[in-house]
């Protein structure tokens, strides 16, 4: 009979220090819709080359339970005819997960909840999008992987950018 106990590794000086433990409490669909659009606008025939575009967006709330969190992965995926521009489907998920995280140091807790948990909330997000495209009447999309790394980047740039942008400027007497 075993007990969960959080782990911990010496350290140097023989202190104790707090490891990572990570465990994921709930994942869920927190908002869906699709949209077929060539069978709205009754357009059946004709040539179709696909360009399929997807929007990656992140949200990490603290809960009132300490050391708990939701992470919404949010993703916009519309797929378009190359030949006439014209929509073909439109995908919006938000998919989410409650997480128990322990042991992280608070100047990193925030590129952790962004870039580790979409990452383990990714594989359940690709198999729904494969499932409801091909239930839409389309071949099943199979996303390819998001780099929660570089997006994450990519969202402080810009953040610092548009304070920058918005800091006042000194003018010079």
């Amino acid at each position: 009979m075993a007990e969960e106990t959080p782990a911990t590794g010496a350290t140097g000086n023989g202190a104790a220090a707090p490891q990572l433990r990570m465990q994921v409490l709930a994942q869920y669909i927190r908002d869906m819709s699709f949209e077929n659009a060539v069978v709205r606008k009754g357009n059946t025939g004709g040539e179709v080359q696909p360009d399929v575009q997807v929007a990656v967006s992140l949200d990490a709330r603290k809960r009132s339970v300490e050391n708990q969190f939701d992470v919404i992965t949010k993703f916009k995926i519309t797929s378009t005819n190359k030949a006439n521009n014209e929509t073909l489907f439109l995908l919006e998920l938000e998919y989410g997960g409650t997480f128990l995280i322990e042991g992280v140091p608070e100047d990193q807790l925030h590129p952790f909840l962004l870039i580790e948990c979409p990452r383990l909330l990714f594989p359940f997000v690709r198999r729904i999008v494969s499932d409801v495209t091909r239930d839409g009447g389309f071949p099943p999309l199979n996303i390819d992987n998001v780099d929660f790394l570089a997006l994450y980047r990519q969202e402080i740039a810009r953040r610092q950018a548009a304070q920058a942008a918005a800091a006042p400027t000194e003018i010079a007497n």
